[in-house]
């Protein structure tokens, strides 16, 4: 299964750019960010504050033995500042878990939004498991960095700083023994930082193809028994995962040594604090309070600057997320509508009702140019002018180009070159959303989701009472096998249609292309994987349904066109016949040897089928 290359991203310590563009996504958070930046303040004044208290105790109730008068107030003011800074740490997780979820729930809002924005050709070359990382473990990760992990950051340097001062005003001889390690910490953390990042964007780069993996090995499930994949896609996965493991332990190794390492160092300035204030005490030069605040002061300096230092770590971590989401988030989509047409039509979260500018029908390719690669050109000034209601059936070899049109047709894709008109309007003066809601698309293999028949066919109109509903399922004969089924139109499709067959989920899918009624129909190759049966009520649909709608048929079985208004016969991009079934016969080109020849075979198949029941009926007499 070959794998979507992601982006590389070399920049080798924190992006700053890339924090700010995801600082920005939290302005709508900013009132709840202001109280939490507050919180942590007070939290860490109060820190700053209990040290300092106790020194204050020890010198003026124990070592002086003096003012115990005092010691009820101390006690009761002692009391307090702990009682506020338990209600204020509360009020911190509170804040901080309505962030995480709040922000969480906005960047998958806005990733969904720009999916539904973005052009096929983006779908075409992005896996599905590259989105879904996106969508959950990245954006998880970010809103968890955003909501505690910064706040601890902001919380760990307001304590440094309120410990520095204090500290620097009662003895700077003995701040200066805690402060000197500092620059050496900045040095180790800038050594590990671009290990540390280098590793976790493997990392995460690794785990995309995991998630791609799967999703690959679970659709392709059948596919794999088939052919007797499953050795090999296993050792396949297993080369992920050991990647996987081998980059993950690097990456925790790293993130190991980093911690004990400032530990240590910490440790060796307390210990040089002790030796250096304890022999001061010693000769009388400090008090005993004071040393004590100070060795607290070392604790509360070095604890802020380990979190800082597995901050560090996690702000690693999570640019590499933070990169990747808005990678997605900044792709700019290949077909876009202007300001003023979306002001007019709507976009396709929010179009504007009623639907503006009707569609007759009338549609015109001029002079079009178009490619998926710029080196294969796929239509080469095309041209194509079709009346409002009539039916144009396209047939050709795979690979010239017949699904190209009608998905340039539907704007899924857009002409590098030349101009397409509908009604003699160039349609990218209109929105997507204008198009795509008066268009009746059904697919060779039709896409059902989860949930029942009825709610399927209402995809189309979701205004659609259950009356309208059954209209159009008898209108594609799909009534009577829906009320064969045991809860009828309430029946439990399975995830992708898994509990219907082909037939029934392409009627189920004509259903609800119909119940739109829309302006333009484009069937692909509709009746390629269906029964013979199914095949029949499906060209009966094909036959009144489309009377007076403009429509698009890519056939494959060219039984189901010989009634079409026009045939276009595409080679190589280029219309080579055109004409109705009739006068193509009678040409004797192209199509009527194709066609010809697949009549023969069906023939051919019909009598066989004939004599295998004839010998089986003989069998059994």
């Amino acid at each position: 299964m070959s794998q979507f290359e992601e982006q590389e991203f070399q920049n080798e310590s924190l992006d700053i750019a890339v924090w700010k563009k995801i600082f920005r996504l939290l302005f709508p958070f900013r009132s709840w960010i202001v109280e939490l930046l507050l919180l942590n303040v007070l939290i860490a004044c109060l820190d700053v504050l209990f040290p300092y208290m106790n020194k204050l105790a020890i010198d003026t109730f124990i070592m002086k033995e003096r003012a115990y008068s005092h010691l009820v107030l101390f006690g009761l003011v002692y009391f307090v500042g702990v009682a506020v800074q338990a209600a204020t740490v509360y009020g911190f997780f509170s804040l901080a878990g309505k962030i995480e979820m709040g922000f969480s729930h906005a960047l998958r809002r806005q990733c969904f939004e720009k999916l539904h924005s973005l052009s096929f050709s983006y779908f075409d070359q992005t896996p599905i498991g590259w989105l879904m990382a996106r969508m959950t473990s990245d954006i998880g990760r970010l809103s968890e960095i955003v909501s505690w992990s910064l706040m601890d950051l902001f919380w760990g340097v307001s304590v440094m700083i309120g410990v520095t001062v204090v500290m620097l005003v009662v003895n700077w001889k003995l701040a200066l023994l805690i402060l000197l390690i500092v620059p050496i910490l900045a040095y180790v953390s800038a050594w590990f930082q671009i290990r540390i990042l280098k590793n976790y964007r493997d990392v995460r780069k690794i785990n995309s193809k995991i998630t791609s993996s799967f999703n690959e090995g679970i659709t392709g499930a059948k596919t794999t028994k088939t052919l007797v994949l499953e050795e090999s896609n296993f050792q396949e996965f297993h080369q992920h995962t050991q990647q996987m493991r081998e980059a993950s332990i690097r990456a925790a190794t790293l993130s190991s040594l980093f911690l004990p390492i400032v530990m240590g160092l910490g440790a060796c300035s307390t210990a040089a604090l002790l030796v250096f204030g304890g022999h001061e005490v010693l000769l009388g030069t400090l008090e005993f309070g004071t040393l004590l605040m100070f060795t607290q002061y070392a604790t509360q300096f070095f604890e802020p600057l380990r979190q800082i230092a597995r901050l560090i770590a996690e702000f690693q971590m999570a640019q590499a997320s933070a990169e990747r989401v808005l990678a997605l988030l900044e792709t700019e989509s290949r077909i876009q509508d202007s300001a003023a047409t979306i002001q007019k039509y709507g976009s396709v979260l929010e179009p504007v009702e009623p639907l503006q500018d009707p569609i007759r029908g009338e549609i015109e390719f001029r002079h079009v140019d178009f490619y998926y690669h710029p080196e294969e050109p796929v239509l080469t000034d095309f041209n194509l002018k079709v009346q409002p209601g009539q039916t144009i059936a396209l047939v050709g070899e795979t690979g010239s180009g017949k699904s190209s049109i009608v998905n340039l047709l539907c704007r899924f894709y857009e002409p590098v070159h030349g101009e397409i008109l509908i009604d003699g309007v160039e349609y990218r003066q209109r929105s997507c959303s204008w198009l795509h809601r008066q268009l009746g698309y059904v697919l060779q293999s039709p896409h059902l989701f989860s949930g029942s028949i009825k709610e399927n066919v209402k995809f189309g109109k979701q205004s659609a009472t259950d009356e309208e509903i059954e209209a159009a399922c008898r209108l594609v004969n799909a009534h009577d096998f829906i009320m064969n089924l045991e809860k009828g139109y309430d029946t439990d499709v399975g995830e992708g249609g898994a509990r219907l067959s082909v037939g029934q989920k392409q009627l189920i899918s004509f259903a609800r292309a119909v119940l739109v009624d829309p302006a333009l129909f484009v069937l692909d190759e509709a009746t390629a994987s269906i029964d013979t049966e199914t095949e029949k009520m499906i060209q009966y649909a094909i036959d009144h349904l489309l009377k007076g709608k403009t429509s698009f048929i890519i056939a494959h079985r060219l039984s189901t066109i010989v009634s079409a208004d026009r045939i276009l016969v595409i080679k190589k991009g280029k219309i080579v016949e055109q004409g109705n079934h009739d006068s193509l016969m009678a040409l004797r080109g192209y199509y009527y040897r194709l066609y010809t020849n697949q009549f023969n075979e069906e023939l051919e198949q019909r009598v066989y089928q004939k004599e295998e029941e004839e010998w089986k009926s003989y069998s059994r007499d």
